[in-house]
């Protein structure tokens, strides 16, 4: 297919509509982005706290207070018949943020337990919470014997 003088500039036409240029030709990301900078001080004449490797170790530190702790919601087939993660999830101080391991279903929940009852199917399939611990992870070849 070859595309002549006139197709080219609508084809640039149609991507400039689509990208979302205003009259004026700015963008509207950059419209957005300019409004947002109105509702926030400069920070240009601040000094910075202190040196990059200072300043990432302080990042680290916020996050580490701030993570949220990893739980598991496992489904068991019977008495400890068998059993399988069924969802992952994050608790924060206020909420639970929980997945389930086929990606279709999420749920935002007061508390990883309020979680539980969704996962249960009749009398042989209940749920438990387990909280994640890296130290658990046991080699492929272990089994419950």
């Amino acid at each position: 297919m070859t595309m002549n003088h006139q197709s080219i500039e609508a084809s640039g036409t149609r991507n400039h509509a689509q990208q979302g240029a205003t009259e004026d030709g700015r963008s509207r990301r950059q419209e957005q982005a300019d409004w947002l900078d109105s509702l926030i001080p400069d920070p240009s004449e601040v000094p910075p706290l202190c040196d990059e490797p200072r300043f990432a170790e302080l990042l680290r530190g916020i996050v580490a207070d701030h993570a949220p702790h990893v739980f598991v919601i496992v489904q068991e087939y019977g008495e400890r018949v068998d059993g399988r993660v069924a969802a992952w999830g994050m608790a924060f101080d206020e909420r639970a943020e929980i997945v389930t391991v086929e990606g279709d279903m999420r749920m935002s929940l007061r508390s990883p337990e309020a979680a539980l009852p969704n996962f249960r199917f009749g009398t042989r399939i209940r749920s438990r919470l387990v909280w994640f611990d890296r130290d658990a992870i046991t080699p492929a070849a272990e089994e419950c014997t």
